[in-house]
C-alpha cells in the first residue's frame, strides 16, 4: 500500500527513495538548518513532503552538479529554499521565474542605493551641466556624429542609467496596476 504524497516519510523511506544512507541524511540536518524534520519520542524522524523535495534538491546539487556543501549553503542563503526545491524536481519555469525575482530585486536595490547616496550628497548623480548624448560637445569633447554606430563609454553610461530609470518606472506602473 502507498502513502499519500502529503504523508510524512520515515528517515528510512527518504533515504530509500533518494539512495542515501540514513547518516547522511542525519548529517545533513546539521548542515542545512532548513532540514527540519518532526521527532516524535524516541528520537523517530518524520520528514515532511518539502522536506523530501528540500533534500532531493541538496543531494542533486552536491551529487549530480559537484557542489560542495558550503557551496549548497550558499545557493540556500541567496536564493532560498524554493530554489533547490525547483532544482530537485527539475521544474525550469520555477527556476526562471526565481532568477528574474532575484535579479529584479538586485536592481531594485541597486537603484534605492544611488538614490540613497544622491540625498546623502544632496547633489543628483546626472549633473545639470552635462549634456545629453554629446549634444552641444566640441568634437574633441567627444561627441557622437552623425552615422556613427560606436558610442562613446559616457554615453554607454548614460542609455544604461536611462534603461534603469525606465524598468523602475515600468515596476512602478505594474505595481499600481
Amino acid at each position: 500500500m502507498d502513502k499519500s504524497p502529503d504523508a510524512f516519510r520515515t528517515i528510512s523511506e527518504v533515504a530509500e527513495s533518494l539512495d542515501l544512507p540514513q547518516h547522511v541524511l542525519r548529517f545533513w540536518e546539521t548542515r542545512f538548518n532548513q532540514i527540519k524534520p518532526m521527532k516524535r519520542g524516541g528520537g523517530r524522524r518524520y520528514y515532511r513532503p518539502q522536506d523530501v523535495e528540500l533534500i532531493k534538491g541538496i543531494r542533486h546539487m552536491l551529487y549530480d552538479q559537484g557542489y560542495t556543501i558550503k557551496g549548497v549553503q550558499k545557493l540556500l542563503r541567496e536564493n532560498g529554499n524554493q530554489f533547490l526545491v525547483a532544482i530537485g524536481s527539475g521544474d525550469l519555469a520555477a527556476i526562471e521565474a526565481i532568477t528574474q525575482r532575484k535579479q529584479a530585486e538586485a536592481e531594485a536595490a541597486s537603484m534605492q542605493q544611488r538614490a540613497d547616496d544622491e540625498m546623502l550628497v544632496g547633489q543628483p548623480k546626472v549633473k545639470p551641466s552635462r549634456r545629453f548624448f554629446g549634444l552641444g560637445k566640441s568634437d574633441e569633447e567627444g561627441g557622437a556624429e552623425a552615422g556613427d554606430s560606436r558610442l562613446s563609454r559616457d554615453n554607454r553610461a548614460l542609455l544604461q542609467e536611462a534603461l534603469f530609470d525606465l524598468l523602475e518606472c515600468k515596476r512602478l506602473l505594474d505595481q499600481v496596476r
